[in-house]
Parts: C-alpha cells; structure tokens; sequence
C-alpha cells in the first residue's frame, strides 16, 4: 500500500512540473496557411469568399511566372469561361472566313449541306452572300440535313430551359439562329405568325413553347414594347420550308450523298465578326456553332460531325501541356459537367495570346471593362483595362482573361467562384474590388 501512495505521488509530481514548465515558454501564435503574397492574399483572405469555393491565378507575361494564386488546382464549374476554350479551338482549326455551307454539283442541281455556321438569316447579323448565292442558283436546290449526327441540346443542359433564348438546339444549319423573334407587331420568320395562342391570365406576360413540338404560347399580356426569342424545334422539313419560304422557290430534300463525293465549301462573313459576338453578349448558340463548324472541319469523309469530336480532338492534339485535364463537355458553358481550374486556364490565355499576339484584335475580341460586353457597367475607367470573359449560371461566377496595369504591364488571371449562397452581384463586386487593386497597385 506504502509502494502505491508513494507511486501516485510522484506521477502527480512529474505531471506538475511538465504543466509548469510549459506554462512558463513564451506563447507563440498558432500557425496558419496563410501566404505572405499579397495578391493572393486579396482572394483568401475576401470576407465575401469565406463560405464560397473560390480560386485564384495571376500571370505575369513579362515576366513569365505566376505571381499569385490560391486553389488555382482545384476544379471549377466555369459556366461562360468555357467559351475560351472554344475560341481557342476556332482560332487553331478554322481559318479568316466562316466556312459557311459545302456543296457540290450535279447537272443542274446544286446539292448543300450545313457546316454549323449560325449566320444564315440570323436576325443579328449582316448577310453573309449564302443567301444570295442559293437564290441566284438557276436550277434546282437539293438540301442534304444529315450532316449533324449529334443531339438538339448539349450534354449536362438543364432540361427544363429548352424555351429559353439562350438554349437554342443545335444543327449543322441554322436558320433565324434557330428561334423565332416575337415582337408587338411582329413574327420572324413568318411562318410561325399562326403559331402562337393564349394560354391563361398572369399578372406577368410570358412567352414559351411547347415542349416536343413548334406551339406556342403566352400568358399574361404585354403592357409595354416587347422583342423575346423563343427557341423552335428544328427538323430537316422545317429548315427546307423556311429556306423554301425565304428564297420563293422550291428546296427538296435528299437524303444521301454519293459515298467519297468531292465538294466545295463557301466561305462566309469573317470569322471576327462571329467570336466578337460570342466573347461580348456571351452567345451560347454561336459557341456550340464553332464547336460544330470546328467538327466539320475535321469531318472531311462527309460521315457526320457533332461537337464531341471537335472537343475530343482539342484536349489531345491542342491542349496537353494544360497543368491539368480539362473536363470538357460543350462549346457555351451551359453545361455543369464541365470542370476546370484556374491555373489551366492561365496556360489556355498564353496559349491564345500566342495565337493572337496583336492586342488589338484579340483585346476586341473580349468584353471590355466599362465599353462593350458583359462588363461594360464594371471597371470604369479612363482607358479600359480589363479584357476578359465572364461564366455565370446559378450559384457560379467566374471571370478571366487578361488586364492591363497602371505600368503597363499585361497580366493574365482567372478568377472562379462556386457554390456561393450570396448574390452574384456581391460576388462580382469583390471580383472587381481585387482586379481593379491589382492593376492600381501591380
């Protein structure tokens, strides 16, 4: 009993001195993963990212390195950057002028075919000679509508927006960008004027469309000047009757190609004027066109063409070196299935800077911070320094490209934000608090 008492007591006397001893070293603060940099410090340390997923790159082009980031290997939804890519993959595999449709002859009959290109009779677009070209053919317009061999809409596309003006379907030749303009006085094209019909009262007007078919429908009733886009379901006898309609003579359908036919392709509208609209209003319709033009680029055989082999093809041939794999699924970015982090696409901005080293053009190409495009109502300033494209879909906003300093030097960023609960418009603001710290102060 003596041995035991004698045992406690010493094991409390030991573990006395060791609470002693430690209470008596200097108290040290408690280490963190904070950087000292201080660029990236502006993204982790943004009260406004806390609860976000948020990521970070910065690059130096002079300098050749990245002088700041944070999670800029993490993966993000990229919404409307994917559109970069897509850019990426125009510039590479089209040329100066839109390969607007293939064709061939035979006798008095001219065979065509759609290569993607979303310009004919597009409502936003100047004529691109197509149209001319078919209405002027003195014989007879056969119309091949095979060449697309993919789907109406793009993988990982929210199917409930298939009447929305940003989801147009997809084929290998759209017409009127593939949706009919309604306004007050108005129906474009005007086959579809006896197509609409009124389908109850709401206090709010609305236009939308039946799901599987060309009926549509408003609720409401408009109180003021309208213009709204409406997405139409295409079919090979639907584009030869708007063709047919629009040309005033007869388009017939065929429904094969002679195997290994030889054939020409006509060039359309430079190609500038169509990246111009896809980087600036963010068109998704023109960015999966690209993407399909892009595939039929490569589809030289005449077998079909869809955007997963233009994409599949890019990622192997094109984008290797990127640090990490792009999970790549369409050309808009409307897509959630697509995945990329910020420091691959710090190497795709070098990658089209080397493709366009002439800043004028390809600044022109992108929104422009205070003057054109989706950020025209941010980063004002006296001469724009922001040259960049924005990605947004609920609860995602991203922004990259390229900024100039008060140096003048030109810096490369990405910055992705995700899983955000916040308004976007918060998300935003913050996002141009740090650009516009950085270019002030770089």
């Amino acid at each position: 009993m003596l041995r035991t008492l004698h045992a406690y007591f010493f094991t409390f006397c030991g573990c006395f001195l060791l609470i002693s001893c430690a209470s008596s070293q200097p108290k040290t603060a408690a280490p963190t993963l904070q950087s000292t940099n201080k660029w990236r410090d502006l993204v982790a340390n943004s009260p406004v990212f806390r609860q976000s997923h948020a990521g970070f790159a910065l690059y130096d082009l002079e300098k050749q390195e990245t002088v700041g980031e944070y999670q800029s290997d993490r993966y993000f939804v990229p919404a409307s950057n994917t559109k970069l890519f897509t850019l990426y993959a125009g510039l590479c595999l089209l040329g100066d002028s839109i390969p607007a449709l293939r064709y061939t002859t035979t006798g008095d009959s001219l065979i065509f075919w759609g290569t993607g290109d979303p310009n004919l009779l597009h409502p936003d677009m100047p004529s691109s000679g197509v149209f001319d070209a078919l209405k002027n053919w003195r014989g007879h317009l056969l119309y091949y509508p095979h060449s697309y061999i993919g789907k109406r809409l793009g993988p990982g596309w929210s199917w409930g927006d298939y009447a929305d003006s940003y989801q147009a379907e997809l084929s290998a030749l759209p017409l009127y960008g593939n949706v009919v303009r309604f306004s007050n006085s108005n129906v474009s094209p005007r086959i579809f004027k006896d197509s609409l019909r009124t389908a109850g009262w709401s206090d709010e007007f609305k236009l939308s469309r039946d799901e599987f078919n060309n009926s549509f429908f408003s609720t409401g009733w408009p109180t003021k000047s309208f213009t709204e886009d409406v997405p139409y379901r295409t079919s090979p006898g639907l584009n030869a009757r708007l063709l047919a309609d629009t040309l005033k003579r007869e388009v017939r359908l065929i429904h094969k190609l002679r195997p290994g036919v030889s054939y020409r392709t006509l060039k359309g509208l430079p190609i500038d004027t169509l990246y111009r609209r896809m980087m600036h209003v963010s068109d998704n319709m023109f960015a999966e066109q690209v993407m399909l033009m892009c595939a039929s680029h490569l589809d030289t055989n005449n077998l079909g063409f869809e955007s997963k082999q233009s994409i599949d093809y890019v990622k192997k041939q094109l984008l290797m070196d990127l640090p990490d794999e792009p999970i790549w699924e369409d050309g808009s970015g409307l897509s959630r299935y697509n995945l990329f982090t910020p420091r691959s696409i710090i190497k795709l901005l070098q990658k089209i800077y080397d493709k366009v080293p002439d800043q004028q053009r390809l600044f022109g190409m992108m929104a422009v911070g205070g003057k054109a495009g989706t950020i025209k109502n941010q980063y004002k300033s006296k001469e724009p320094f922001v040259f960049a494209k924005t990605g947004s879909l609920s609860n995602v906003y991203c922004l990259s490209g390229y900024l100039k300093t008060k140096k003048g030097k030109t810096l490369l960023f990405s910055m992705m934000n995700n899983n955000y609960i916040v308004k976007t418009a918060e998300i935003r603001r913050e996002v141009e608090r740090i650009l516009t710290e950085i270019h002030e102060k770089y």
